[in-house]
């Protein structure tokens, strides 16, 4: 693969995920979207993939970008529906800011770009942040600064590539998707190219640990007063000896050298 050559595309698609997953008040939020949806979809990576841009721009000419605001909203925000998760290390520990956040922290460190905390308001283990820093990458290398390459691989593949696929999933099935549905397939495409790109696979799906429920005790009424009533006794007991003055607390000449 001429890795070189593809820069480019590399850097509009990230810009465009970028544009559609970042959280933002601004008006000009989405400005750009459909110029690159005309320049993706007339070069497509798969029929797929273009008849998912294709929808998202329906969607955008027929309902507006409040309408792509609202849905994102609904999607990632709104506490009244089922939320998608987009942090790496939710993903990775079930917490919204864990090690996952301090490895995108660490790779931020080592280049010139940095976080705005002013407009920017998720966390660096994002999917919008991270995309939004692959694009940042991708360009500073098409600009000959080839020290990045390294970096970004790490980034892919340490970070991006461990849970990528777990969030489209998840956005793809969420009930409040539509536009952001059609994203999920372009996403997926992207990213298996991307795969490609740096020579690595899609990770093995990660083991759920399911809890066994022990089974349960029938016990009649009398047994179950019986044990409240011992649970209740040594209950007293332990209390009453925590609490003895002569043994729990120091003598008022043991006080003058605490």
């Amino acid at each position: 693969m001429n890795k070189e050559a593809v820069n480019g595309a590399r850097s509009l698609y990230y810009g465009f995920f970028s544009k559609m997953l970042v959280f933002n008040t601004s008006e000009e939020r989405f400005a750009g979207v459909q110029e690159a949806l005309d320049v993706m979809i007339a070069n497509p990576m798969d029929d797929n993939s273009c008849e998912a841009l294709k929808e998202i721009k329906e969607f955008l000419v027929t309902s507006g970008e409040q309408s792509l605001s609202d849905e994102y909203d609904d999607i990632f925000h709104n506490p009244s529906t089922s939320l998608v998760r987009n942090t790496a290390s939710y993903y990775d520990e079930g917490v919204e800011s864990g090690k996952k956040r301090l490895e995108v922290k660490n790779f931020l460190a080592k280049t010139k770009l940095r976080r705005d905390e002013k407009t920017f308001k998720e966390h660096e283990d994002s999917v919008g942040f991270l995309v939004t820093f692959m694009h940042d990458l991708v360009e500073l290398i098409l600009k000959g600064e080839k020290s990045y390459d390294t970096l970004q691989h790490c980034l892919f593949t340490e970070v991006i590539n461990e849970f990528i696929n777990e969030f489209i999933e998840a956005l793809y099935e969420n009930k409040k998707a539509n536009a952001y549905k059609s994203l999920a397939v372009v996403m997926n495409a992207f990213i298996e190219f991307e795969r490609l790109y740096f020579d690595v696979v899609k990770p093995s799906p990660k083991e759920k640990i399911v809890k066994k429920e022990e089974p349960c005790e029938y016990i009649s009424d009398a047994e179950a007063k019986r044990r409240a009533e011992n649970r209740l006794k040594k209950s007293a007991d332990s209390l009453t000896k925590s609490c003895s003055l002569e043994d729990s607390y120091p003598s008022s000449e043991e006080c003058g050298d605490l």
